[in-house]
């Protein structure tokens, strides 16, 4: 289960201009074994809500409760070290992440599933954006979270890797939950029971994605 009260969260510019807040006074209950979807308008929030619920962000006021292990954001490709080739990335993050004795299983899974050939003894700093995404989404799966989370990225890369990726993420997210952020609503649809809609940087929880998706609508009607 993750619970969020009173959560709260904006972004300073860098001149120090207090800017309004992105998220305000969210209080939600997600579910053990509760697929979720996360609809809003681009700015909504979604992904900062995202990035709290993953712990790879702090709220400035209000506090995110995990009673799980909850999953970075799948394809986000910002947190690799650039003078670090892809195999020295992977081993590091295996042994942050507790992997053990299973460092060298989590380094060939990862090898072996973003395809990189002789790039993946590379610096990081020499990938293109869908080098570093495959290396990421491979990682993400190397591990066995209770809650995966996807911010529009269930796949990357050539036909061949988006087939193999959808169902490498399908097979994970049948043993594991899921909050996922998509445009595609098909996806939503075919993956999620219930759904968050983020609307004036405010949360709301509909325990039907359906209904999460009409709300959604209704907003952006003409």
């Amino acid at each position: 289960m993750i619970k969020i009260q009173n959560l709260y969260k904006r972004y300073n510019s860098r001149d120090g201009t207090v800017n309004d807040w992105v998220l305000k006074n969210i209080n939600l209950i997600i579910p053990k074994n509760m697929n979720v979807g996360l609809v809003g308008r681009n700015g909504a929030g979604k992904s900062t809500l995202l990035r709290l619920i993953s712990g790879m962000d702090s709220p400035e006021r209000g506090k995110v409760e995990r009673q799980c292990r909850v999953s970075w954001p799948i394809g986000l490709s910002g947190g690799f070290q650039g003078s670090m080739t892809g195999r020295q990335n992977v081993k590091f993050v295996a042994r942050v992440q507790g992997g053990g004795l299973n460092v060298q299983r989590i380094i060939d899974y990862v090898e072996d599933f973003a395809d990189l050939g002789s790039a993946f003894d590379h610096p990081i700093k020499t990938y293109s954006s869908g080098m570093r995404a495959r290396l990421n989404f491979g990682l993400s799966l190397a591990f066995d979270f209770d809650v995966y989370i996807s911010d529009e990225a269930i796949a990357v890369g050539d036909r061949t890797f988006k087939n193999k990726a959808s169902k490498a993420f399908k097979d994970k997210v049948g043993q594991s939950s899921l909050i996922i952020v998509s445009h595609a609503e098909g996806i939503l649809k075919e993956l999620c029971q219930a759904g968050i809609y983020l609307k004036n940087g405010q949360a709301n929880w509909y325990d039907d994605v359906n209904d999460a998706i009409k709300a959604y609508h209704q907003e952006t009607r003409p």
